[in-house]
């Protein structure tokens, strides 16, 4: 999936905004003025995620805020929020067993404290905003604004210790992880493949939502920080450098989640893949939560981990929105070029807004809606679309000699062919088995009925209606025949014949 997919889409994408300069709307003009809703279809994807992702560290601020006590709170089952089916399994308590009703007090915690799922029946009744959580993305979202109001200059300072930070938390975790009883039991799951997961449709999704969430093609985010770098910069090499580094990253954070889960299997005396079976935040807030909780020194691990957790969901939203605010910038700059700080302020309150459904008790249920359908298969859809209008209307060819301007060399055959015909192939395939095959939605003991289906695939559609729409209103307002408007359509205007001016730097990404 990264080789053949993910790869050769960053390496497209750094290209495309280094050498044209422009953000992901008014980069068409320079490339198929026909696919200009291509740029607000991803605009209105970053706008979904920001609705639900900044939600998720809304979570992980109210852990970390609950962890500076000496006992953690979801370790005991005295609290008021606590069931009579709440069971410390792992205390010391000979009398205390556990049964098929049985709940951990990490789980509890979750449910009934932090996200208050239990006082919603579903979808079709949210319920209140919590305002604990609505307090704590109020302050997730005003320091995302004093990070990226002023620009890339003021958010890449913040980057440096927001993309460090992490790494050295991974590496404390996995050094105590490893260290862990049963941590070796995890780590065989981890590397040991189910070849038959290969046959089902929500892996493919999965890999593919990973794979661009991680690099961020189809995101505006590559486009927009490559439009900063100086033109003859070796965005090859930066391609390489950061999907090996992203690479390794995840296969290192593979080894700190599993060990652990090697550890809880050991303890409960179960498999690690019934330890396993919560996906999503769930494998964050509850399983890896109750492992530090009895760890020794779990204050000072909950600390460290729910910060990281934050900072990098810091990360991905000064990139997300980034991308947004140079799109826009670049595409109405009479408008909103002396006015940015105010523009990114609105924009912030707009996410803020937006996100308030998910603060609600029943707000979990939104957020899992708006991953599985205003996302993934989004942006996947909208990147297929992408490649399209490189490879097949502006043409590889062309595409290559700008590369080789900037850089003294053009993409070899093996890049070529993926965004010809390898990516495409690749990508439309993904989108034909979740349309033939959708995965059946569930959330703890809610199964989505079929009206949030049906919800779910009309927000997807709502991004990428751009796309054709732009098209109709393109060829509707440009002057001649027919044939002359859909010449002038698919016709790219001169390279920095009306585009954006950038100050220099270098960007070093750290989606």
């Amino acid at each position: 999936m990264a080789v053949f997919g993910g790869v050769p889409l960053f390496y497209m994408e750094l290209a495309l905004g280094q050498f044209h300069r422009s953000g992901c709307i008014s980069i068409w003009k320079h490339i198929c003025p026909i696919f200009k809703g291509i740029g607000f279809a991803i605009c209105i994807i970053a706008l979904y995620i920001a609705f639900y992702y900044n939600t998720i560290m809304a979570w992980a601020l109210y852990y970390l805020l609950s962890s500076f006590r000496a006992t953690l709170p979801w370790t005991t089952c005295t609290n008021q929020w606590n069931t009579p089916n709440c069971t410390q399994y792992l205390s010391t308590d000979l009398n205390v067993s556990w049964t098929d009703n049985s709940i951990s007090p990490a789980e509890e915690f979750y449910i009934r404290q932090v996200l208050q799922v239990h006082l919603s029946p579903g979808l079709h009744q949210l319920g209140w905003v919590s305002w604990q959580l609505a307090l704590c993305l109020l302050f997730i979202f005003t320091v995302v604004y004093f990070s990226i109001w002023k620009g890339v200059k003021t958010s890449g300072k913040v980057v440096w210790v927001t993309a460090t930070f992490p790494y050295l938390v991974l590496l404390i975790l996995l050094i105590r992880g490893a260290t862990l009883p049963g941590a070796w039991r995890g780590v065989v799951f981890y590397l040991k493949p189910d070849w038959g997961k290969l046959l089902t449709t929500t892996v493919w999704l999965d890999a593919a939502a990973q794979i661009f969430f991680s690099l961020g093609p189809g995101f505006g985010v590559l486009l927009a920080f490559a439009s900063y770098n100086p033109f003859h910069n070796n965005c090859y090499k930066d391609a390489l450098i950061t999907s090996s580094v992203n690479c390794l990253t995840s296969f290192l954070s593979g080894f700190v989640i599993f060990t652990v889960l090697g550890y809880m299997a050991e303890m409960r005396q179960q498999r690690v893949e019934t330890v396993a079976k919560d996906a999503g935040p769930s494998l964050l807030f509850i399983i890896y939560a109750e492992a530090i909780a009895n760890m020794p020194a779990a204050t000072f691990f909950a600390i460290i981990f729910f910060l990281m957790i934050i900072m990098l969901g810091l990360d991905s939203t000064f990139a997300g929105l980034e991308g947004v605010i140079t799109a826009m910038l670049d595409e109405f700059p009479h408008l909103l070029a002396r006015r940015r700080e105010w523009f990114v302020l609105g924009l912030v309150c707009v996410c803020y807004l937006g996100a308030l459904s998910t603060l609600t008790y029943g707000g979990a249920f939104v957020v899992k809606l708006f991953e599985e359908y205003a996302t993934g298969p989004a942006v996947i859809t909208v990147v297929f679309l992408e490649v399209i209008a490189v490879s097949w209307f502006y043409g590889t060819t062309r595409f290559c000699n700008d590369v080789q301007l900037m850089l003294g060399f053009a993409p070899g055959v093996f890049w070529r062919v993926c965004w010809v015909a390898i990516c495409p192939c690749f990508l439309l395939f993904i989108i034909g088995s979740f349309l033939a095959f959708p995965p059946e939605v569930r959330l703890f003991d809610y199964l989505y009925p079929f009206w949030t289906t049906v919800l779910g695939y009309c927000i997807g559609v709502s991004s990428f209606i751009c796309v054709p729409s732009y098209m109709v209103y393109h060829l509707v307002t440009t002057k001649g025949t027919f044939k002359q408007r859909l010449l002038k359509s698919i016709t790219p205007e001169a390279p920095g014949s009306s585009g954006p001016q950038r100050d220099t730097i270098v960007i070093t990404n750290a989606v």
